[in-house]
């Protein structure tokens, strides 16, 4: 039991935004989750659950790809998910707001605080709208995203000169990316 909430609760995590997990597809959430990997460990004393090599997650029209991914729950019962990769990715559909994809090379999402956090050639792209960087961090009870460079973060940027990269397009451009 305590499995299923933990790999239930990796694949919403992971959805990297709290604007994904309210616009995603409700028919995503009503479908079965699917975990592949070369291998996986469920330690239930130290509530700590880990998959490796080639981890592969679907539910639906989520799919998130990455070389490990870790879950850690306290006695509290919040949530520390490490995902690992070169890069991890990610992408689902989005009821009514099209598709959003992204990647890291590390993805963390502490539940207790609702931050989520892409570091390492950071990446996130909505429509047309694309934003890159040493790090994303998206704040879930705010709804506030921050995307720091290279000289900052002090780690790989998604940009040659290690600034932050954001492409915002008109409004028409993006209500005709839905529709694909």
């Amino acid at each position: 039991m305590m499995l299923k909430q933990v790999i239930k609760t990796t694949a919403a995590a992971l959805l990297i935004s709290g604007s994904l997990n309210a616009f995603a597809l409700e028919s995503d959430r009503n479908q079965p989750i699917s975990i592949e990997a070369d291998s996986g460990s469920l330690d239930q004393k130290n509530q700590v659950t880990v998959f490796t090599g080639n981890v592969v997650i679907k539910q639906g029209s989520l799919n998130i790809r990455a070389h490990a991914i870790r879950v850690a729950q306290d006695k509290q019962g919040n949530q520390l998910i490490q995902a690992e990769g070169n890069p991890v990715h990610f992408g689902q559909q989005l009821e009514d707001k099209g598709y959003v994809e992204g990647s890291g090379n590390q993805v963390e999402y502490e539940s207790s605080t609702g931050l989520v956090r892409l570091t390492g050639n950071a990446m996130v792209k909505r429509g047309g709208d694309v934003a890159r960087g040493a790090a994303i961090t998206y704040n879930m009870r705010t709804e506030v995203y921050t995307v720091l460079g290279s000289k900052i973060a002090g780690t790989a940027s998604g940009t040659k000169n290690g600034r932050v990269s954001v492409i915002i397009q008109p409004s028409t451009v993006n209500k005709n990316s839905k529709k694909k």
